[in-house]
């Protein structure tokens, strides 16, 4: 009787246990923000690229463009600020992609070319970014002497409001068809110098290593939430406003070089507009 007794307390603590554990659960979860149930996860694989022979490519032109934040069109670049709702600025998942070693970065300081030379870490950008300056200052209280303080100013990304698309412009022959294919993009931070903006690039990357980044992260779609665009899509669409600011020549200069306002804008659209002809005009109707 007693053997019988012990058990039933034993079972009723352990209904006791369970029920409060059940109810701990229900009192830990969140309340659904939304219509259902998301975890923000994106099960999208990046678009396979079409396979291309050397011997197919009958024509190809390598040009540079650069993608301007503020403009409205690109405002999905920039925007938001700080990350919510499983979204985040394209700054931020380049340098989460680095930080977790998905693609690796390539420095544009000591390499004048834009190739893929010297491998940069996520560490070594923001230590390079992180400015420590020693000033001199005068003490607001007597005895009013001077001292020195050392001013720390960290990288901000929400300077960074440009970014380098270098692309390789082809015409298949076995296709038929003037292709495009994006090689690398480099994010550009906007400095304040003297009273004046100006640019200085961060790193280039390749496009095809980052694209299972860019394929995982969503962008915001001002038209239709339900649609999960991600930035890989936006690249491959091209969903962006840009203007040519260099293209492949001799002289291995800027369109900035030798064009300056309105004749810089009209020489991007002449280099815009040539590669279209040069499909155009190999067709007769």
């Amino acid at each position: 009787m007693k053997t019988r007794f012990i058990y039933l307390i034993v079972i009723l603590f352990g209904f006791m246990a369970a029920a409060s554990e059940l109810q701990a659960q229900i009192l830990d979860e969140r309340p659904v923000d939304g219509l259902f149930a998301d975890d923000g996860s994106i099960d999208k694989d990046p678009i396979a690229f079409p396979h291309i022979r050397r011997a197919d490519v009958m024509w190809k032109k390598r040009v540079w463009r650069e993608i301007d934040f503020r403009q409205k069109m690109n405002h999905a670049f920039y925007y938001p600020i700080t990350p919510h709702n499983d979204w985040k600025n394209f700054i931020t998942v380049v340098l989460d992609g680095l930080r977790e070693n998905k693609f690796t970065a390539y420095d544009v300081r000591n390499n004048p070319t834009d190739e893929f030379l010297s491998p940069l870490t996520y560490n070594q950008i923001i230590e390079r970014e992180t400015d420590s300056v020693v000033r001199t200052l005068k003490r607001s209280y007597p005895p009013y002497d001077d001292y020195d303080t050392v001013i720390v100013t960290q990288f901000d990304e929400t300077r960074v409001m440009r970014l380098r698309v270098k692309e390789d412009w082809y015409f298949d022959k076995q296709r038929s068809q003037l292709m495009v294919r994006i090689i690398a993009l480099c994010p550009v931070l906007m400095v304040e110098r003297e009273g004046q903006e100006i640019t200085k690039p961060l790193f280039w990357f390749s496009y095809e290593q980052a694209r299972d980044v860019m394929a995982h992260s969503e962008v915001f779609n001002r038209n239709n939430s339900a649609e999960r665009r991600t930035y890989d899509e936006v690249f491959w669409k091209r969903m962006f406003d840009s203007y040519v600011y260099k293209e492949e020549n001799v002289y291995d200069r800027n369109i900035g070089a030798y064009a300056a306002g309105i004749d810089a804008l009209l020489e991007s659209e002449r280099v815009k507009r040539e590669i279209m002809n040069f499909e155009e005009q190999l067709w007769e109707y």
